[in-house]
């Protein structure tokens, strides 16, 4: 971990009461506004929408029960006027058919047979006038005179009809002014409830903030190294989960003959190396590696790697980065300073793959040691 990443993700923990005042500032501002919008659109239904609901009822672009049956009464009408005039009877007979017939399908309904006595008599009388006039069995003035009991009977149908719609209309247009009051006060006790559950909900949330930045603040602790301050190997594992389905580079390093080392030089002066090492190391990565110490003298790094020549090159840039430090070691069996070991493997980033490369990664740091040490190799 780059100094550089620390500092970021320490202003990133830091609490910011500017930008905390101003969200604060902001939500409130949009509560009451949310709220005033809520207010100006019942107002405008309650004077506006209630004239257009009255509109609506009473347009006559739709067919209604009293429509058809004044369409049928008309068509009788036209019937009866068919029937009185001068042309020839056959002429008069087969219009007044016609419309007798429109006038039956119009009034023949479930709803004028179930609500009104006078229309199952009334069909009965205009499906007797169709058969006399089919085969002329009746006189024209006759059949004028048969018209009258189902035009009389449609003209009472019509009127009902009319005071139904108007009954409904009243009831509707009374039951959306009670509902629009009913919404109007509704709205101004959600208005002052809501200004009381967001002081609490502010006080509230001071808590959880303050509750979440010690959360915060203990998981990183507890994902991080606490000597050298890089990652441990739980946060490794988060990484590679965070950056699943990505090609990612796998690099395990190891201090040859640590033990040595603290043997010769004693474990503050190890613990100084360690820390020495990491800085080293992610410079040696140009920082664009997350690192890792596993335990003891075992490093991890964790890069975005396109291809193994790249993570060659990143092994490489450690062994050299090390050499070039020098880090004196008395206790080295082969005359040398401090040595690193390393071995890398590539792979596709998930819970099963990073398992195996981790076994690749290390099986090549061993056959570093078994080679000699100080050294390199990437499993292929």
């Amino acid at each position: 971990m780059t100094s550089k990443a620390k500092q970021v993700e320490s202003h990133a923990v830091r609490p910011r009461p500017l930008v905390r005042q101003y969200r604060y500032i902001t939500w409130l501002s949009l509560s009451l506004m949310s709220f005033l919008a809520l207010m100006v659109l019942i107002i405008y239904e309650s004077r506006w929408v209630y004239p257009e609901i009255q509109a609506y009822f009473s347009q006559t672009g739709n067919l209604s029960g009293q429509q058809l049956a004044t369409r049928s009464r008309m068509y009788l009408q036209n019937a009866q006027a068919e029937l009185l005039t001068d042309q020839p009877e056959q002429a008069a007979f087969d219009a007044a058919f016609m419309n007798i017939e429109l006038a039956y399908g119009l009034s023949d309904m479930h709803i004028y047979r179930r609500e009104y006595e006078c229309s199952e008599p009334s069909l009965a009388v205009l499906n007797r006038l169709l058969t006399w006039l089919e085969v002329r069995e009746i006189d024209r003035v006759n059949a004028v005179g048969e018209l009258f009991t189902p035009i009389q009977c449609l003209s009472h149908i019509e009127m009902d009809q009319l005071d139904q719609r108007g009954a409904a209309i009243n009831y509707f247009s009374e039951s959306t002014r009670q509902h629009n009051q009913m919404l109007t006060y509704s709205s101004l006790l959600i208005f002052v409830l809501g200004l009381a559950f967001w002081g609490l909900h502010e006080r509230q949330l001071h808590r959880t903030d303050r509750a979440t930045r010690e959360t915060l603040e203990w998981m990183q602790r507890a994902m991080r190294d606490p000597l050298t301050g890089v990652g441990n190997r739980s946060a490794l594992l988060q990484d590679v989960l965070a950056n699943q389905h990505q090609s990612l580079g796998l690099i395990l390093v190891d201090i040859d003959f640590f033990k040595q080392y603290n043997d010769a030089y004693g474990h503050p002066q190890g613990d100084t190396l360690l820390h020495q090492l990491a800085t080293i190391i992610g410079q040696a990565l140009n920082h664009d590696a997350q690192l890792y110490r596993l335990g003891g003298d075992e490093f991890a790094a964790l890069l975005h790697c396109p291809d193994s020549e790249t993570l060659k090159r990143y092994c490489r840039q450690i062994i050299e980065g090390v050499r070039e430090a020098n880090f004196a070691h008395a206790a080295h069996p082969d005359k040398k300073g401090v040595t690193l070991s390393v071995g890398g493997c590539c792979f596709v980033a998930n819970e099963h793959t990073f398992t195996l490369a981790y076994e690749a990664a290390d099986k090549a740091l061993y056959q570093v040691k078994t080679a000699g040490r100080d050294g390199w190799q990437v499993t292929e």
